[in-house]
């Protein structure tokens, strides 16, 4: 039987609540009722062949019946007699919505929300409308929400630490999880002249909207045994901000940039040089540092599609760097301790050169098999030292 149930009625209703458009009409919304659902009932044959169970059917649909109206239409049968069956059934507010699908106590909550925002930031009761589920996840939190957006609207730009806005039960770490929701509510709210669109995202959003953000930091390493930065004996290994790394000014001739941390602090000694710790995607933290485009600089990734995409990604700040074991005899010679790239880059990438753009190729084509990786770490030591003994002098 493909007569409408009751559970049908409400599924219909339920898709409406899904799709936020009930909450969303609470909020000033497109109005929904009165709304005719959608009924398939038995044609007048099947009046005829199975009364029965049109009987029960119509009996199921009125019993349900309270949320909803249902209209009946008189059918004459010249066996039967009159009969009522219903003709449609009508859904005539949004209280009978709610009720009928059990929604009443959140239908309350987001009401009260509403009532909340209009007191205190009524601007952004367009963004409950738009998204009223999410705004019902975070009810416990909205107060709070709305009490760090009036305090940035109270200090535009402030260039303060987000640890430092002062608000009952507001910390750090309640920002730090909230950075997407109030990115959406300040974007809103604030004036343009107070948003930075140069930064976006989790990573951006101090600097969007004018807090101090915790400095970029870059991690190097002296080769050069007879160059001291600092007065202590051994390895340097030396963290600095990113501000203070640009304001440098050393007599290195040749900066090595590598991924892997073993390798960066097992990298051997050369002459005039220096190794930085990389971090992947994203070198914003370099970029400061105008003095590195008068070095040498190679990087050394792995051999796979995402090694190459970091290295093009390196160049559209430096472009005069240089790949380091990125190369098919370092891949080959290694062919033993390859792996499998879980994901690989698929776009062109148009800073390589012809020798690295074949070899990126290669390994987006599956040229030696499925997916196939080198990662740094794997290549061995001596045959580092061999190569760099081919280009520099080392100790």
């Amino acid at each position: 039987m493909t007569w409408t149930t009751p559970a049908d009625l409400k599924t219909q209703v339920q898709r409406l609540w899904d799709r936020g458009l009930l909450l969303a009409a609470l909020a000033g919304g497109e109005p929904l009722f009165p709304r005719r659902l959608v009924l398939k009932g038995p044609t007048s044959r099947e009046l005829s062949e199975r009364f029965p169970e049109v009987r029960d059917w119509i009996a199921r649909i009125s019993a349900a019946s309270g949320p909803y109206r249902i209209e009946w239409r008189t059918v004459n049968h010249r066996v039967l007699g009159v009969n009522e069956i219903p003709a449609q059934i009508w859904i005539d507010s949004l209280e009978d919505a709610f009720r009928l699908i059990g929604r009443r106590r959140e239908a309350e909550r987001f009401a009260a929300l509403l009532a909340l925002t209009g007191e205190s930031r009524p601007e952004l009761t367009v963004w409950q409308a738009r998204r009223p589920h999410r705004a019902l996840e975070l009810a416990e939190e909205w107060p709070r929400l709305l009490a760090v957006v009036t305090w940035c609207l109270n200090h535009l730009r402030p260039a303060v630490y987000l640890r430092q806005i002062d608000l009952p039960g507001v910390h750090t770490k309640f920002i730090e999880g909230h950075k997407a929701v109030l990115a959406e509510l300040l974007d809103l709210v604030l004036p343009e002249e107070a948003i930075d669109g140069a930064y976006g995202g989790a990573s951006g959003f101090c600097r969007r909207y004018g807090f101090l953000d915790k400095p970029s930091r870059v991690r190097f390493r002296v080769l050069d045994p007879a160059v001291r930065l600092l007065r202590t004996e051994g390895d340097h290994d030396i963290t600095l901000t990113e501000r203070s790394f640009a304001s440098l000014d050393p007599s290195f001739s040749t900066v090595f940039i590598t991924e892997n941390e073993i390798n960066f602090l097992a990298f051997p000694d050369v002459p005039g040089g220096m190794v930085l710790f990389g971090a992947g995607y994203g070198f914003d933290n370099l970029a400061g540092a105008d003095w590195l485009h008068q070095k040498k600089i190679h990087y050394w990734g792995d051999i796979d599609t995402h090694g190459f995409a970091i290295l093009n990604q390196l160049r559209g700040l430096f472009p005069h760097a240089r790949s380091f074991l990125m190369d098919q005899q370092t891949l080959l010679v290694h062919r033993s301790l390859w792996g499998m790239e879980p994901q690989q880059e698929m776009a062109d990438l148009a800073r390589l050169n012809d020798e690295e753009r074949d070899l990126y190729d290669q390994l987006r084509c599956h040229h030696w098999g499925d997916r196939v990786r080198l990662e740094q770490e794997r290549i061995g030591f001596d045959f580092l030292l061999d190569c760099l003994g081919c280009v520099f002098k080392t100790s």
